[in-house]
């Protein structure tokens, strides 16, 4: 006879919650930056077994409990894939040349001054064009991590101004999934939804913008003209460097336009990389063929060790070497490790029934539309940081409160706008959610690093509870309450 399941307490839900919270706290005050590297793993773990421990004693099967760990982690399996290719794609285009290139130039181009504004404006350009901010972080993003090193800019405000530009860009891109992923799940229309999200996003990114130029200036003199030439000059001697070396990222980019899902597309970059390598770097992968091996049988090593575990340059300048000596499916492998955990204890939580008794009792109480729209964003977050998805941190919450925004009168618009302002751009500042974990392993800063600096990210969020509780741009509908009635805006 089956078992009959018992509703969650309170105390079920948030027990898990607060003893992890608890121990990756603990684990950051005893590894430091290396938390990411396997403690913070072990805490997820626990925190996941906690769980699981709490849904036997209200009736859940340990077979249940598994069905849904494994369910939760398929979701991330495209991830999962285009972080191997992301790894390769980086490995073969540093070997190519074409990383370096990017940099060469960026050195040639960029302003000191406006370099963190500069590098915002590209990333959201480049975002918008293809709607994906992974792809422009693990492209234009890592080429312009290699300008800041050249100009001696701050690793952390450059990651957070490449983020800032790259979510911007992937938000109000039509060609976005989570951009059409909100409408969809809150049943508004995108281009609507798109043309909502500019009231908060607008303003969020204007003030970011202000905020790097501000930055850029006190930290332009640390940029000197000698020590950008010394760094073009070893480029250019350690690389055959030319605009040639470039199609490959405009192959991608064109791809990635083309709305070519992003695992194939990342993957036909990376072999193009590779086939580059042997074009055109030839005196570069002779520099690295072992004693014993043949040309041709050596080049062939050299560059498949490029596809697998990335590239290690030698030049008189150990952080040209530090910066130009990565990528490879290797070096995403602990990234995989962190989201596979992490969504393993979501998963739990969301299998157990933990998570929505959570969330009810956040919404407990909410009457206003300064309330719903607020602890919307914030259950967001907390999805975020829960289940370290930034899809679930979508779906679910706009699941739960979608029939609510109706009830209060509340347009859908008004919920798909708050499931991107909390849910989408948020994730990033997560290490462990997938897109924190992401680009940690791309651009190689920590979150706990560049969250101070990824001023759209955290500035937008705070700016929708804001126009929240003002009443500013909130649509209402007409009683009686149904999707369909003629709106207003209060």
């Amino acid at each position: 006879m089956k078992k009959e399941l018992k509703t969650p307490t309170l105390f079920d839900a948030l027990f898990p919650i607060v003893l992890l919270v608890l121990m990756m706290g603990a684990a950051v005050y005893l590894f430091g930056d290396a938390s990411s590297y396997g403690p913070n793993q072990i805490a997820l773990l626990l925190g996941t077994g906690i769980a699981a421990i709490i849904g036997m004693k209200n009736g859940l099967s340990w077979k249940e409990i598994e069905k849904g760990i494994v369910k939760g982690i398929s979701m991330a399996l495209g991830a999962c894939l285009i972080l191997l290719a992301v790894g390769s794609l980086i490995g073969t285009w540093m070997l190519a040349g074409t990383v370096p290139t990017l940099i060469y130039y960026g050195l040639e181009l960029l302003n000191p001054a406006f370099f963190y504004a500069a590098s915002c404006l590209i990333c959201a350009v480049v975002a918008m064009s293809i709607g994906s901010s992974w792809t422009t972080a693990a492209t234009v993003g890592v080429a312009l991590m290699g300008v800041a090193a050249g100009m001696e800019m701050s690793a952390a405000i450059t990651a957070g101004a490449v983020i800032s530009g790259a979510y911007f860009g992937d938000k109000i891109s039509p060609l976005s999934e989570t951009t059409n992923l909100a409408p969809a799940v809150a049943g508004t229309d995108l281009f609507e939804h798109i043309r909502y999200m500019l009231w908060t996003t607008i303003p969020s990114f204007i003030l970011a913008l202000i905020l790097f130029v501000v930055l850029g200036f006190s930290e332009s003199g640390k940029a000197s003209i000698e020590k950008i030439e010394y760094m073009q000059t070893l480029l250019d001697d350690s690389f055959s460097l030319g605009w040639y070396l470039l199609i490959p990222l405009v192959v991608l980019l064109a791809l990635a336009i083309k709305k070519m899902p992003a695992f194939p597309a990342v993957s036909i970059g990376a072999i193009l990389g590779g086939i580059w390598a042997i074009l055109f770097q030839s005196d570069v992968i002779a520099g690295m063929i072992q004693q014993g091996d043949s040309h041709v049988v050596g080049t062939i090593k050299i560059v498949w060790a490029a596809f697998f575990d990335g590239v290690s340059f030698s030049t008189p300048d150990e952080n040209l070497n530090s910066l130009l000596s990565r990528g490879g499916m290797s070096s995403m492998l602990n990234t995989i490790w962190l989201i596979i955990c992490a969504l393993s204890f979501g998963a739990v939580l969301e299998r157990a029934g933990l998570l929505k008794r959570a969330v009810n009792a956040i919404l407990a109480g909410a009457t206003s539309a300064g309330d719903m729209i607020s602890r919307t964003i914030l259950t967001c977050i907390g999805t975020n940081l829960i289940t370290a998805d930034q899809y679930m941190a979508i779906v679910m919450p706009g699941r739960m409160y979608k029939e609510e925004f109706e009830k209060r009168g509340l347009h859908q618009l008004n919920l798909s706008r708050s499931l991107e302002d909390g849910g989408t751009l948020t994730s990033p500042l997560i290490p462990w959610n997938t897109c924190g974990a992401y680009m940690h392993g791309v651009l190689a800063v920590h979150p706990f690093e560049y969250i101070f600096y990824a001023f759209f990210n955290v500035i937008n969020p705070i700016l929708a509870i804001i126009y929240a509780f003002l009443g500013v741009k909130i649509l209402r509908l007409t009683p009686p309450y149904h999707a369909s009635t003629k709106e207003q805006q209060s």
